[in-house]
C-alpha cells in the first residue's frame, strides 16, 4: 500500500547488502547511463564552511527499471574526532506512478558500498588485464570498500597502503586481513604506493599528493577523494597524460578530480576521453593499450544510490525486513 513507507535501519541495510550484488547493480546503472536512458541533474551542494562540512541531494530516475528517488548526503571530515562518519546518509525511493515515497533507508553504509561497487567496474573496464598489485592512498572506510569491489573483478597479489598517520596505515592492514589473504605492505609515503598497477585515492585533499613523475605506464588510477569543488588529489600533468574517463562529466566537471584543473585551464573538457557508462554500454573505449595511463574520476552519482537501494528494498520486502511506518 502506499500510504505505507518501508523503513530500514544499517543493520536492515548491511544484512541485505553484499559487494558482488552491489557492483552488478552499479554495473548496470552505468551502462543505463551511457545509453542517456536516466534522469539525474548535478549534485546540488549546501556549505556549512564554520563546521567543515556540507549537505548534498542527489535525485535521479533510471526509465528502464523505471525507479526513483533521492539521497540526502554529507561531508564533515572533522567528525570522526566527535566518534561520527565522516559521511552519513538517507535514501528515500518514490513511486513512480503516483510519487508517493515507498521506503526511507539509512545510506551511510549504502554509500561506501556503491562507491566501492563503481571502483570494481572501473578496474574491470580500465585497467590492464594482468593487474596484480593495489596502492591505497589513504585507509579510511572508502580505502576498505574500494578493496571489496576491486578483489570482485581482479586476484590481488600485493597490497600497499599509507595515510597521514601510520597508526591509520596499520589498523587498515589489520582490517583487510580479515577481508584477503596477500601480502599487505604499510608504506611511509605516497610515492611508494604508487609503484602499483592500480592506485586508489580515497582522501579529502585539496591540493595533488600523487605527483606525475611518481606514476609509470600502464597504471591505472581510482581517484575517489575528490568530491566536491576544490578538491584534488593527482597532479594534473597526470591528467594530461592519462586516458582520463569520469562518472558523468557535468558533475565532474564541477566537483571531481577534473574540477581544479578545468576551473585553472590546465585542461580542458577535450583531456576527458568519456564517461565511465560510455564504456560499459561499449560506446567508447576506455584504455586502447596496456601501456595507457587510465584514470577513473569517481564523484559519485545518483543512479547508483537508487539502483542499490531499489535493491535492498526488494530484498527487504521479500525477508519481510523493516519496519513499515503510516504516511497518512
Amino acid at each position: 500500500m502506499e500510504n505505507q513507507i518501508l523503513w530500514l535501519n544499517r543493520k536492515d541495510v548491511e544484512s541485505l547488502l553484499d559487494m558482488k550484488e552491489a557492483l552488478e547493480v552499479v554495473e548496470e546503472a552505468f551502462r543505463q547511463h551511457g545509453l542517456k536512458k536516466v534522469q539525474m541533474p548535478p549534485k546540488l551542494y549546501l556549505y556549512f564552511k564554520k563546521h567543515n562540512g556540507d549537505l548534498r541531494t542527489m535525485p535521479a530516475y533510471l526509465e528502464e527499471q523505471d525507479i526513483t528517488g533521492v539521497k540526502i548526503v554529507n561531508v564533515h571530515p572533522d567528525n570522526p574526532k566527535k566518534g561520527l562518519p565522516t559521511v552519513m546518509a538517507l535514501v528515500i525511493l518514490n513511486s513512480t506512478e503516483t510519487g508517493a515515497p515507498i521506503a526511507v533507508m539509512d545510506g551511510t553504509y549504502l554509500t561506501n558500498m556503491r562507491t566501492g561497487a563503481a571502483g570494481g567496474v572501473a578496474v574491470k573496464y580500465l585497467a590492464r588485464k594482468n593487474a596484480k598489485t593495489v596502492g591505497f592512498v589513504g585507509t579510511g572506510n572508502q580505502a576498505v570498500t574500494q578493496l571489496l569491489g576491486i578483489k570482485e573483478v581482479i586476484d590481488i597479489e600485493e597490497i600497499k597502503a599509507t595515510s597521514t598517520q601510520e597508526k591509520h596505515t596499520l589498523a587498515f592492514k589489520k582490517e583487510i586481513e580479515k577481508i584477503i589473504s596477500c601480502d599487505i605492505v604499510p608504506k611511509k609515503s605516497v610515492k611508494e604506493v604508487c609503484d602499483c598497477d592500480i592506485i586508489v585515492t580515497t582522501t579529502p585533499s585539496r591540493e595533488p599528493i600523487v605527483m606525475n613523475e611518481w606514476i609509470s605506464d600502464g597504471t591505472h588510477i581510482n581517484a575517489i577523494g575528490a568530491d566536491a569543488p576544490g578538491k584534488e588529489e593527482l597532479d594534473p600533468k597526470i591528467l594530461k597524460r592519462a586516458r582520463g574517463v569520469v562518472d558523468d562529466i557535468p558533475q565532474a566537471s564541477h566537483s571531481g578530480e577534473v574540477n581544479v584543473p578545468l576551473s585553472k585551464k590546465l585542461i580542458s573538457e577535450k583531456d576527458i576521453c568519456c564517461e565511465i557508462g560510455e564504456v560499459v554500454a561499449g560506446k567508447k573505449k576506455g584504455r586502447m593499450k596496456d601501456s595507457d595511463i587510465t584514470v577513473f574520476d569517481s564523484t559519485g552519482l545518483a543512479i547508483q544510490d537508487v539502483a542499490t537501494a531499489d535493491m535492498v528494498y526488494r530484498k527487504a520486502l521479500e525477508a519481510n525486513m523493516g519496519i513499515k511506518l503510516q504516511q497518512f
